[in-house]
């Protein structure tokens, strides 16, 4: 049975990606169990090997050999001098890097020579120095790939997902953009992830905007209004979503396992208690784009960058739960 091929890319150079793949490499069964492609500058990867203390040899392969590659192979890019790598500083070179790897890596997931691409931390104000053109890397993405369907970002801890249906807007702004067909993308969002990775049917709590659930319309008409018909609306097409929860208990029943997915009305209502339940195992998928994508949730953490204190635990989540999405992208492309 042939095995899923990954795309593996360094992230920011400046943080701790490079030492933290080194140290994914090196983690039991992770070399066994997937074809993998390491993106990037040579010197970038042996820096990083340097950075664990643990060995490292690049066994690279040309352009025209990508379609057959296994095991642990190598695509020599040149986005960097190594002189221009300044370790925890944010720089115009690392952003540059950074987004050279990821397009090369999308190039070979279109062209179908990987099934999934996997990224470290990157840094945005180095990527947007270097001429990042849209909010975030998600929206990047999304424009590099041509998606104009709906997308963003999931976070993942262990076996739970959450989804939101605002982002990255001011919490006073929150309210208004709260509208019953956000709340429809966030719960799909979350189920087709879900099943990307192998759930074939998730049950989706949806939390509440305001205190105790908006207590029967005293504290606020969002849950009457805009969240239960869409929850009601979803509960018609035979889906496993309930709520709306109060936003201070729904996080119990994740973690007590009810639910396999919470959807949140803004960013730091799930974040928070996310990064409290697991701040080190976390990951961040790229949801709703055609190819999977996953990375650690972490950040570069330029304040222990280059010291070997970098923990593997995130990036290996990243890459199992690729390993499950992956293989579901290839199959569905078998059947299609």
């Amino acid at each position: 049975m042939s095995r899923q091929k990954i795309a593996i890319i360094p992230g920011d150079p400046s943080g701790i990606g490079p030492e933290l793949v080194a140290k994914l490499l090196h983690d039991d069964g992770v070399q066994q169990s997937a074809d993998i492609l390491l993106v990037g500058d040579a010197h970038l990867w042996q820096r990083g090997a340097a950075q664990a203390e643990m060995p490292l040899a690049l066994r690279s392969i040309a352009s025209d050999q990508l379609a057959e590659f296994s095991g642990c192979a190598h695509l020599d890019l040149q986005t960097i001098s190594p002189d221009d790598i300044k370790i925890a500083e944010v720089t115009k070179a690392g952003g540059t890097t950074a987004l050279r790897c990821l397009d090369k890596a999308m190039d070979l997931a279109v062209d179908g020579l990987v099934d999934g691409i996997l990224f470290a931390p990157f840094n945005k104000a180095a990527m947007t120095a270097a001429g990042l053109n849209a909010e975030d890397e998600h929206r990047y993405m999304a424009q590099y790939l041509g998606h104009t369907g709906y997308h963003g970002e999931i976070n993942v801890l262990d076996n739970l997902m959450t989804t939101r249906v605002t982002s990255h807007i001011g919490l006073k702004d929150v309210a208004a953009n709260i509208t019953e067909a956000g709340i429809l993308r966030a719960i799909h969002l979350a189920e087709d992830t879900l099943k990307r990775a192998g759930n074939t049917r998730p049950s989706i709590a949806v939390a509440a905007l305001n205190p105790h659930a908006g207590d029967h319309g005293k504290f606020g008409r969002e849950e009457i209004d805009i969240i239960t018909p869409a929850i009601e609306a979803c509960q018609r097409q035979q889906m496993d979503v309930s709520g709306p929860w109060p936003s201070d208990t729904v996080f119990l029943k994740a973690r007590r396992g009810e639910v396999d997915a919470v959807v949140t009305m803004y960013h730091d209502q799930g974040q928070i208690a996310i990064k409290l339940m697991g701040f080190e195992r976390g990951v961040t998928v790229a949801g709703g784009l055609p190819i999977p994508i996953a990375t650690p949730a972490h950040g570069t953490a330029f304040d222990i960058a280059g010291q070997n204190k970098a923990n593997v635990s995130a990036i290996r989540q990243a890459f199992d739960l690729l390993l499950r999405m992956a293989k579901t992208h290839s199959d569905n492309k078998k059947s299609a």
